[in-house]
């Protein structure tokens, strides 16, 4: 899997969650669920998302992409 699996929104998603492993993703997104109000359902969904094509995802393959996670200010 690759970058392309994901949307936009994803990615943005993946960004602000992101601790430099997949399985710390997945453990931040599991737990920032827990705060959604019940009319944050477009959030709710787009992490769903996220959570599911991380979970079919090896550390190897997001070690691949997550270098593309992090802005790179030097440009």
């Amino acid at each position: 899997m690759n970058m392309e699996k994901f949307t936009t929104e994803e990615i943005n998603l993946m960004c602000v969650y992101d601790t430099g492993t997949r399985t710390g993703l997945l453990t931040e997104l599991t737990a920032m669920q827990t705060h959604l109000e019940p009319d944050e359902t477009e959030l709710l969904e787009l992490t769903r998302s996220v959570t599911e094509k991380l979970s079919t995802m090896s550390d190897e393959e997001y070690a691949g992409l997550s270098e593309t996670l992090v802005p790179d200010y030097g440009e």
